[in-house]
């Protein structure tokens, strides 16, 4: 469905752009400062409607991208406040760190997570600021946090899933758990 929607979006882009260009085309001016003129707004027609397609399809993205980066220098990333060693029975049967959601946690869990999230834009895309912490449980001290920004949006619309973008990228960098659980008394 995705597909066909886009392919009529196209279509319909480039009827409108044919019918602007025969329109221009009908306009035959014979005296030669006409004729400058009519170049001119010409091309001014087909700057306006090529840069605003432009803009529609890739640069508003850019754009927020950039301010996502911006935000994301001034404040993301990873701030650890206290460290702790990393005991087996915080770890999973396959090995990775297993911390419960603050809505989650039991009485015998020692460590929880709290997100918070903070719309910064709530236009077309839509960008976020998404705060996690750990928290001991015992003394609800904050261990460390990961402040993440992202772009949500600002596609073409239509009916498939929007495109997103996150600083810092939680494909890469520090893993936010292992800056906080170290393997050894590291404190």
């Amino acid at each position: 469905m995705s597909g066909l929607y886009l392919l009529v979006l196209i279509g319909v882009w480039l009827l409108v752009g044919w019918v602007i260009y025969r329109l221009w085309r009908r306009w035959q001016p014979q005296e030669a400062k006409r004729k400058v003129l009519h170049l001119v707004a010409g091309l001014l027609l087909f700057s306006l409607w090529f840069g605003g397609a432009f803009w529609e399809v890739a640069g508003k993205k850019m754009y927020w991208d950039a301010q996502v980066r911006k935000l994301c220098a001034i404040d993301g990333g990873v701030k650890v406040y206290e460290t702790v060693e990393l005991t087996p029975d915080l770890l999973d049967r396959f090995g990775r760190i297993h911390i419960p959601e603050k809505s989650d946690v039991k009485d015998a869990d020692l460590y929880f997570y709290d997100t918070e999230i903070q719309v910064v834009r709530n236009e077309n895309p839509k960008i976020s600021r998404t705060r996690h912490v750990v928290i001991r449980h015992s003394d609800n001290k904050v261990l460390g946090e990961l402040i993440r920004y992202g772009r949500g949006g600002g596609d073409l619309p239509g009916p498939w899933e929007p495109s997103y973008f996150l600083c810092p990228d939680p494909a890469k960098g520090s893993n936010f758990e292992n800056s906080i659980f170290l393997k050894g008394d590291k404190k």
